[in-house]
């Protein structure tokens, strides 16, 4: 029996897992899912449950059911590509015909003094679910920082505005503006509901260091709160500095046309881990996913393999359970919408998302 081994499921290797299982998998192939729970976890949507407005089981997905699937909890510790065998924290390794790499992502505190350790995040559930204990036993008038003024710094300041009024909530960003890489428009709309809604905003900073009671802005200005959230960026898991393979600038693997390691025509790389064309999001994590079915299910027919162009979207973002904004859809023409609407599809994302549509 052949192993397909999927490692994560997360955004890509979840889509990965139901495309491939629309298929007819050949009688000597088994497909199977390595992650650490039991369940897939939608990761955009962590900041509401570290702000307390959506609850654990509104944001965790069942892993589908199928005979030619089976699957494997554990902490994946090591990739021996030339044994073709996956080490685990606990149990026996596990061995692979075919694997695909989607193991995410884990915050890049970029060797800040300080920021892994008294810094609260949002990267996985246990961590997000410390971060809501840590906010909802602030007491009234506390002090909340924001590390990062891209989309996750926004979606939970602006989560944590309308879980807790009494709250101080202060965005720290290092740019000119919010959402520096989106269209000027939308970050003044931003802005302007944050400053409505009693958010401060502090562009400009640089954090030279971070402890358990403030950040530091440069090496002297000492910027207090109770508690630090870190948004300001992310890199594959580290895990992927161990495979010896070549990496972009970022950490993310760089592969060759099909999605695969040079060289390792069996090993894809899916998501925050692969070098792709575009930011790391669900999204491209998705499109990528699909592509890498099609070249997989072309394998199973003896045909030859083909990709199309990666093509995302659009954005889509959330200030708090009535308005939002997004770029990149063409509404109406326009480049960006801001107000109840894409809030709405943004709702309308995640419905699709929990049921595993589009």
């Amino acid at each position: 029996m052949k192993n397909l081994v999927i490692l994560g499921g997360g955004y890509g290797g979840t889509t990965l897992l139901h495309e491939l299982l629309d298929h007819k998998i050949p009688a000597d192939t088994q497909l199977i899912l390595v992650d650490r729970m039991p369940f897939q976890g939608l990761k955009t949507e962590y900041y509401a449950l570290a702000a307390g407005t959506s609850s654990d089981m509104e944001l965790r997905v069942k892993f589908p059911v199928h005979p030619k699937l089976s699957m494997r909890y554990g902490e994946v510790t090591g990739i021996n590509m030339d044994d073709k065998s996956i080490s685990f924290a606990e149990g026996e390794p596990l061995e692979y015909d075919q694997l695909v790499i989607a193991l995410g992502c884990v915050d890049n505190f970029h060797g800040v003094p300080g920021a892994d350790t008294f810094t609260s995040t949002i990267q996985t559930f246990e961590a997000t679910r410390e971060t809501y204990r840590r906010v909802n036993n602030l007491p009234p008038q506390a002090t909340v920082n924001i590390v990062g003024g891209g989309l996750s710094g926004i979606e939970i300041a602006a989560e944590i505005r309308e879980s807790r009024e009494d709250l101080h909530v202060r965005i720290l960003d290092r740019g000119e503006r919010l959402l520096s890489a989106s269209p000027p428009r939308l970050s003044k709309y931003v802005q302007d509901w944050f400053k409505e809604h009693n958010v401060e905003i502090r562009n400009k900073i640089n954090i030279s260091r971070v402890e358990e009671d403030c950040v530091y802005n440069g090496p002297d200005e000492r910027i207090p709160a109770d508690i630090t959230v870190w948004t300001a960026g992310i890199r594959p898991v580290p895990l992927v500095d161990e495979l010896n393979v070549n990496q972009d600038n970022s950490g993310r693997v760089i592969l060759d046309d099909l999605y695969r390691i040079p060289g390792r025509p069996e090993i894809f790389v899916c998501g925050d881990c692969a070098s792709l064309p575009f930011a790391a999001s669900a999204q491209a994590a998705e499109a990528q996913a699909e592509q890498i079915a099609n070249v997989i299910v072309a394998g199973w027919k003896g045909e030859q393999p083909k990709v199309q162009p990666l093509k995302l979207k659009g954005t889509l973002g959330a200030l708090g359970k009535h308005a939002g904004f997004g770029s990149g859809f063409g509404f109406g023409g326009k480049s960006s919408v801001t107000g109840r609407v894409p809030r709405l599809l943004k709702s309308g994302v995640l419905w699709m998302s929990r049921h595993h549509f589009g």
